[in-house]
């Protein structure tokens, strides 16, 4: 009996010690993922091209991130296809952490309703790792109009159906002033550019009517006074327009409308590489001259949001443009 007991406890002995073990060894290893983290150089693929709002502030970032990490940080621009390019470049990479995508609205808000077939899903194929940046919208009309509010604008626009052209120049402007013309019930004929500036020549001579443009793109003109500001696409005043009433000041308090920036990593990236990806990014948009570089692109700097909450915005923000788009039938396939 003394032998059984013996060999029982024994047994029971090892069993614990064994069970011991693993834990401290495996939060070692998952603590040692970060902490050695990144081994080699980190490249950032961008959705926009060279000298776009998300490229200027990447590479604001990247010099800080470069000096954090102690390898280089290299920004590859995969502008073209409204940001299919970097997206799949980004979804097809090693989730070791090693390449990140930086975007915008375009690529995990609208595409998914703009084409029927992506060669990637914006929830599935990666790891949300931080929103950064929003960016409102600004309704500018011409002058010849008559009509220095958004009211007195509607009012005549509802009077003249079909007889007004609005033009845009990227697809969250163009989803912006389809959001306008449903909230306030008028007809336009839209007029396509390549970029929202190369429509202005237009909106100064009266060719076309108005423009719903980012605040970066508009305080040129609205500074100038060569346009009617009409109304600005969020719920509080912007610092670089404050003279530029909010929609809900105009008189369409629903009228809230953002694009947005943010950080994506490949799905599968181990969750605590994506911590601290985020933790340092964090950091580095806290900074003086990445922060002065945000402001100056006319958008208002977002609290980072954590990977959890990005992820649960970015499906949100699927929904909110999706609805949009298709009410308004736009494809792009």
């Amino acid at each position: 009996m003394r032998t059984r007991s013996r060999r029982r406890a024994l047994l029971v002995g090892a069993v614990a010690g064994l069970a011991a073990l693993p834990a401290p060894r495996i939060a070692r290893a998952q603590g040692g993922a970060a902490a050695s983290w990144p081994e080699d150089r980190v490249t950032i693929g961008t959705s926009l091209p060279a000298g776009s709002s998300v490229d200027i502030t990447v590479r604001a970032m990247s010099e800080s991130l470069a000096r954090r990490w102690g390898k280089p940080v290299v920004v590859d621009n995969r502008g073209g296809a409204n940001g299919v390019l970097a997206c799949e470049m980004v979804a097809r990479a090693r989730p070791d952490g090693l390449t990140l995508l930086a975007t915008s609205a375009m690529t995990h808000a609208a595409n998914p309703s703009l084409y029927e077939r992506l060669p990637y899903d914006p929830i599935r194929d990666f790891a949300a790792v931080t929103r950064y940046l929003n960016a409102a919208f600004v309704v500018m009309a011409h002058k010849g109009l008559g009509t220095p509010t958004l009211d007195a604008f509607v009012a005549r626009l509802r009077r003249e159906p079909g007889r007004h052209n609005c033009g845009w120049g990227s697809v969250p402007s163009r989803v912006a002033t389809e959001l306008l013309r449903m909230l306030a019930g008028f007809d336009a004929v839209h007029v396509g550019y390549r970029g929202n500036q190369a429509g202005f020549p237009d909106l100064l001579n009266g060719r076309i009517s108005f423009m719903t443009v980012d605040v970066v793109g508009a305080k040129p003109l609205i500074d100038r006074g060569a346009v009617d500001a009409l109304a600005l696409t969020q719920a509080e005043r912007h610092p670089a327009l404050p003279g530029v009433p909010t929609s809900a000041e105009a008189g369409m308090p629903d009228y809230l409308f953002t694009t947005w920036s943010g950080i994506y990593a490949p799905a599968g990236t181990p969750p605590e590489i994506v911590a601290k990806i985020h933790a340092d990014i964090v950091t580095a948009t806290g900074s003086p001259e990445v922060r002065a570089r945000l402001d100056a692109l006319g958008g208002l700097r977002e609290p980072p949001s954590t990977p959890a909450e990005f992820a649960a915005f970015t499906a949100a923000e699927i929904e909110s443009w999706g609805r949009i788009i298709r009410r308004a039938g736009i494809r792009l396939d």
